[in-house]
């Protein structure tokens, strides 16, 4: 310690001494012969007899320099040496301080020597909001597409959806080259594109993708974009592979791929049945973002066949499929920034689902327990394409998107409910299309204007027929009947159109919008008994509806931008005249609702230091419930849910705050965060549920209800250099305080969970990689009304050994396994093995590769679910071993 005090006390005295050691200054200029000026030329002062170098200038724009001389030292024993690249040395002795020492450089022409630097360190490199990681820094021989590349990038994470967060904020984008190809829907690129093509991962900060707004209107958007390497652009590329093994399986995937600056391709044709879920590709991860930003509540799906949980394992492991898609995905660049994409696709798929299940609802004084078992088939089939045009300019920016969905399918289910064998049939024809138009140019005056619109029309008519003589007692008053039907359908139109003038200036923009949109519904249902004599009649008076429903608005907005380096500040001050009208002439309805909301937001984005930030949400939301909520006819939802309300339209008031604190070290790749969010949800309405063994009835009563819900998380996430190891981790706290009416009885309900994760994912050397992940949960759920509280703690562990003794051979074996315990049931585990073996045959340019997934054989997956006071306990039939034989190769 004293030591200590020694060292430091004696570097202060040397700064001061050296504070008092420099007097006197000579000055001068720097130029060339033909006499001009010569910027960052470097001024040294040396001592002539040592020639060593005690201070030194460096000379400005205009050639001229100032040089501090050390104090009671002769002159005579000083000079100045004037040196810049490209001129020859030149030196001068001093003899007078206070003339001024000028320099004429002559020209001097040096080849430089090669100079290689050489480092297996990972670079991030940033270049303002940009960050970009280099591709082979973090990638290996056993990475097959860029998203095994992403999964490893540090502060970079992949939930098991394939949606991408950086640094805990989920992205917006992933654009090809800059260009947007496939909107949110990214999983197509990240599970197709080679990663052998990609040069840099790059995430794009405060991302603001319209030119028009950059540096007027704040963005918090995070981005990815992949660059890709010259070979790439200059030709097409595809990465093929056919595979065939037992039991009867097949896997198929043909793709080609262009990343030209003109033109931009990925089209694939993919089947298989081995588990591989193709809907996957086809995840747009920020829809329901998208629909709140258009204000547009589309109707969901109605009916079901059951209340299946999927279980919590990698979908792959229990998916049974023989699934075909047609993807395409084109886009054209035109001169002065124009666009043209198409995006098409059409998937079939047959599914199996073999499980039970054993539901426990405990109640004040009574228990309710369903005992299930179900066959189900699924047949999906969707159809889905869209037609883009995008111009975006400095001062014009055009987006028009045309798009049509049909999404069929025909399921059947051979259901056993608490003894009662009965058999599904549950027919679903979605259709809708929109087109969303967009027109933002900047005036002479640099104020922007802003013109949108937005219509859609969506059908879905939905039948499901239950039999034979499914709960008679209730349906049928005890008389035996071939069938239950429930029939569904809600056409809906909507539209949206706004005007927006915006004044940017110097410190802030101004915006303001005013704008309408109207949506139209009619929701029709009708449950009918088929008798055994084939005559149709209405379960009862009460099991029709005929509900229209109209809602209009006209809104107004400020909002106020203050774009800055430091504090980013968006203000936004929507005002709204709303007016809803609801009829239903079965049941003497006829109402409507006009109320003027004011639903304020505030973000913030303070910059604490040049990587790490500050930022504050708040936002206050006034909320009314859809046509789903206001039908007064029983709708039978699944096989056990009879739904119907009894209270006018639900009004609610939903306010939430957040908070956080990004921190990030590009140089010794360190992220780290930490978020708080808090919501209130005001209601007027409260459900309230009769829950027997048979069924559960729901209506909605006129009482005032509200949720409270907590979330806190941090992550952290740092690439050690000398282990080649990303480490990461993270938690997530959540509280959820809610209330129900179950069998007249008021339930106050507070549901814990807690998520503990942690990663590592190591580069041992060339030859051998290793990664391994857990994830703990534990779920806690309480009510005063019970004096029983209910716990289960879930822990998922996963990891993988990948080794290539040559270059062109490679092992890899992995693993998951996945551990429940619930107080009063036995312990569940399970272990999953795969392994697999790729061989490269050079002169065919091929890859042969054998795989074995779940090759210890597990063919059943049990699992438990806690929600409120309700415990699922499911057994899942999954496919078993599958070796698979795969044919690889590059066009």
């Amino acid at each position: 310690m004293n030591r200590l005090i020694t060292q430091v006390g004696l570097s202060l005295i040397a700064l001061l001494f050296s504070a008092v050691c420099f007097g006197q200054s000579i000055k001068g200029s720097v130029k060339d012969s033909s006499g001009r000026a010569v910027p960052y030329a470097t001024l040294n002062l040396k001592d002539i007899t040592t020639n060593g170098i005690i201070n030194y200038a460096i000379t400005d724009a205009k050639g001229a320099y100032a040089l501090i001389l050390p104090a009671n030292t002769p002159v005579t024993n000083w000079m100045v040496e004037a040196r810049c690249v490209g001129y020859k040395t030149q030196s001068k002795n001093i003899t007078d301080v206070q003339a001024p020492v000028d320099f004429v450089l002559s020209v001097s022409i040096n080849q430089l020597q090669a100079v290689v630097v050489k480092s297996s360190r990972p670079v991030l490199r940033t270049n303002g909001d940009t960050l970009s990681y280099k591709v082979s820094d973090f990638s290996s021989v056993q990475d097959r597409v860029i998203g095994d590349v992403i999964k490893k990038l540090p502060g970079i994470t992949v939930a098991s959806d394939g949606r991408i967060s950086y640094n805990n904020k989920p992205i917006t984008n992933l654009y090809i080259g800059g260009d947007n190809l496939l909107d949110d829907k990214y999983n197509i690129a990240t599970s197709t594109i080679p990663q052998g093509v990609v040069d840099q991962v790059q995430v794009l900060q405060n991302h603001q993708p319209v030119k028009v707004l950059q540096n007027k209107v704040v963005s918090d958007d995070v981005a990815l974009n992949l660059s890709f390497k010259k070979g790439a652009k200059l030709q097409m590329v595809g990465q093929e592979s056919i595979g065939a093994g037992i039991p009867a399986n097949y896997d198929v995937d043909l793709n080609t791929m262009m990343f030209k600056d003109k033109y931009k391709a990925i089209n694939y044709l993919k089947a298989n049945n081995t588990g591989n879920d193709l809907q996957e590709d086809l995840v747009s991860h920020n829809y329901a973002d998208y629909m709140q930003r258009i204000d547009n509540d589309v109707p969901a799906t109605v009916l079901s066949l059951g209340s299946v949980n999927d279980p919590a394992l990698s979908r792959n492991r229990y998916l049974f499929n023989k699934s075909g898609i047609l993807n395409l995905n084109n886009l054209v660049n035109f001169k002065k920034n124009v666009q043209m994409k198409i995006n098409a696709y059409y998937l079939h798929d047959t599914r199996r689902q073999d499980y039970s299940q054993h539901t426990t609802v405990y109640l004040p004084g009574d228990t309710v327990r369903y005992n299930e078992t179900q066959h189900n088939r699924f047949r999906p089939d969707i159809l889905h394409t869209q037609f883009t045009l995008n111009v975006n300019q400095d001062k014009y920016y055009l987006n028009n998107v045309l798009l049509m969905d049909n999404n069929r399918s025909t399921n059947y289910s051979d259901l056993n409910a608490n003894g009662s064998m009965v058999n599904q049939v549950f027919r679903d024809n979605a259709l809708n299309f929109s087109n969303e138009f967009n027109l933002i140019k900047s005036l002479r005056s640099n104020n922007i204007i802003q013109a949108y619109s937005y219509i859609s029309h969506s059908a879905e008519p939905e039948s499901r027929t239950i039999g034979p003589d499914f709960n008679n007692g209730i349906f049928n008053n005890g008389i035996p009947y071939a069938l239950l039907t429930q029939n569904v359908n809600v056409p809906a139109w909507y539209t949206n159109n706004y005007l927006s003038f915006k004044i940017p200036s110097n410190l802030i923009t101004q915006s303001f919008r005013t704008g309408f949109s109207v949506q139209s519904q009619n929701l029709t249902s009708d449950l009918s008994t088929v008798q055994n004599n084939n005559s149709v009649n209405l379960q009862s008076d009460s099991s029709i509806n005929h509900l229209n429903w109209t809602r209009k608005k006209i809104y107004t907005e400020a909002a106020y931008d203050l774009p800055g380096d430091i504090l980013k500040v968006n203000l936004t001050l929507p005002l709204s005249l709303q007016q809803i009208n609801y009829s239903d002439s079965l049941y003497s309805l006829r109402k409507s609702l006009t109320r003027l909301y004011f639903n304020p937001q505030l973000k913030v984005k303070y910059q604490t230091g040049l990587e790490n930030y500050l930022n504050f949400l708040y936002s206050y939301r006034n909320e009314t419930g859809t046509i789903e909520d206001m039908y007064r006819g029983y709708i039978l939802k699944d096989y056990r849910t009879l739904y119907a309300n009894n209270a006018g339209l639900t009004e609610r008031q939903n306010q939430m705050a957040a908070l956080g604190f990004n921190y990030r070290k590009a140089l010794t790749l360190f992220f780290a965060s930490v978020n708080v969010l808090y919501n209130h949800i005001a209601s007027n309405n409260i459900a309230s549920g009769v829950i027997t063994n048979n069924l559960q009835q729901r209506v909605v009563l006129p009482y005032p209800n509200s949720t409270d819900s907590w979330t806190a998380n941090g992550t952290v996430s740092k690439y050690s250099f000398a282990l080649k190891t990303t480490f990461s981790g993270g938690i997530q706290w959540q509280s959820n305080k809610s209330v129900q009416i179950q069998n007249n009885a008021l339930l106050p309900f507070n549901t814990i969970s807690t998520t503990l994760n942690a990663g590592v994912d190591t580069k041992v050397n060339d030859q051998v990689n290793f990664s391994y992940k857990a994830i703990f949960t534990q779920t806690h759920s309480h009510s005063v009304a019970e004096a029983s509280a209910y716990h289960i703690n879930q822990l998922l562990q996963q990891a993988s050994v990948n080794y290539n003794p040559i270059t062109d051979l490679q092992f890899k074996l992995s693993g998951e396994h996945y551990f429940t315990r619930q107080q009063g049931n036995p312990d569940l585990k399970y272990f999953f093995a795969d392994a697999s073996a790729k061989l490269r045959v050079e002169q065919w340019k091929t890859d042969l590769e054998l795989s074995a997934a779940n090759f210890l054989n597990v063919k059943t997956y049990n699992t438990l679910y806690l929600s409120a006071n309700t415990l699922t306990a499911s057994s899942y039939t999954l496919p078993g071993r599958i070796i698979l034989l795969k044919v690889m190769f590059h066009i």
